[in-house]
Order: structure tokens, then sequence, then C-alpha cells
């Protein structure tokens, strides 16, 4: 009997020897649940990084896009705004120097009353009231060119510019300036500041 006793005990502390040498096991799923907590933290990081990436990205891409389509509406306006201004000026153009053909036309009636006026200068008593009928219609005819622009201009006593004059003779002045205009054969004219018609001078040599 305690043979057996002592196999028995023998037995038991074998038993708890083997117990004690063998590696603690692991709880079920506690070491795999802690693995994957780890894992889905990662996860979520990693998506929140390349969600912000992402995101700064897009951001940059729409402000990269509005500063393009800004700068092309400023240029495609500059350049509406250049055109209009440009078909404005061209129009002003067309319309102040529409007339300078019919002008042009209208200089040899000026010119005719002109030499009617002088022609009745030594005879004003005998032609008075011929004399007053001249010098109205060429008043009228006068606002009529003023009204549009076109202004006679007479540079008499000055040098002579041949932007404005031509010269038809020279003669010998000694108290003139050489290039001094003595005479104007013919009136020039401008209209809107532009020729429209020289004037014939003669000139100091």
């Amino acid at each position: 009997m305690s043979a057996e006793k002592d196999k028995d005990i023998e037995q038991k502390y074998q038993a708890e020897n083997e117990t004690a040498d063998m590696p603690e096991e692991k709880q079920p799923g506690e070491p795999a649940e802690k693995a994957d907590a780890g894992t889905a933290e990662e996860n979520v990081a990693e998506e929140e990084t390349t969600a912000g990436a992402d995101k700064a990205d897009g951001n940059a891409k729409l402000e990269e896009d509005f500063n393009k389509l800004r700068d092309d509406y400023i240029r495609l306006y500059a350049e509406m705004d250049n055109m209009k201004k440009r078909a404005q000026q061209e129009n002003e153009k067309t319309i102040k120097f529409a007339v300078s053909s019919f002008a042009k036309e209208l200089l040899g009636v000026a010119d005719n009353l002109e030499r009617a006026i002088a022609a009745m200068a030594d005879n004003r008593d005998v032609c008075a009231e011929l004399l007053k009928g001249v010098e109205l219609t060429q008043n009228e005819l006068t606002k009529a060119f003023e009204k549009f622009g076109i202004k006679r201009f007479n540079h008499k006593g000055e040098i002579f510019d041949p932007n404005f004059e031509r010269v038809v003779q020279e003669v010998e002045d000694k108290k003139a300036k050489s290039g001094t205009i003595l005479a104007e054969l013919q009136a020039g004219y401008t209209i809107h500041d532009r020729i429209l018609r020289e004037a014939m001078v003669i000139v100091a040599k």
C-alpha cells in the first residue's frame, strides 16, 4: 500500500513538473485580437494619410484650374475691350472723314465766292445788294464747313510748312526771311486736323 502511494505521489510530481515546463498557453483569440487591433489602427492611419494627401492634391488642382480660368478670362476680356475700342475708333474716323470727298468738291464753291467778293470790293456802292448776298452765302457755307470739322488756315507771314503748303512761286524780298509765306494763291483747308487741301503759296527766297 505504501509502495502504491509512493508511486502515485511520484506520478503526480512528474505531472506537475511537466506542466511547469510547458509554455504558458495563450488565451484563445487574445493575441490575434491585439494584432488585428494594431493592424486596423495602422490601416485607418494610412487611409487618413492617403485621404489627406488626395484632398491636398485635389485642392491644388482646383486652385490651378481656377487661376488658369481667371487668367484666360482676364486676357479675353482685355482683348474684347481692345477690339471694342478699335472698332469705335474706326467708326469715329469713318464718320469724321466720310464727307472728305464731298467737302473737296465744295472747296471750289468757296473759292469762287471769295473771288466774287474780291471782284466787287472796288464797287461796293454799285454792287451792295449783290455783295451782301454773296457774303451771306459764304457765311452759310463756312458754318456748314465748321459743322463737319472743316476749317480754313492761313499761314501768311510764317515760314512755309510742306505739310500744309505747296510753293508755286519764289520771289526776292529782302525784308522777309527765306521761306516766309508772302501771299496765298489758293486757300488751304483741314478736316478734323487732317489736311483736306494744301494751300498754294508764294514765298520769299
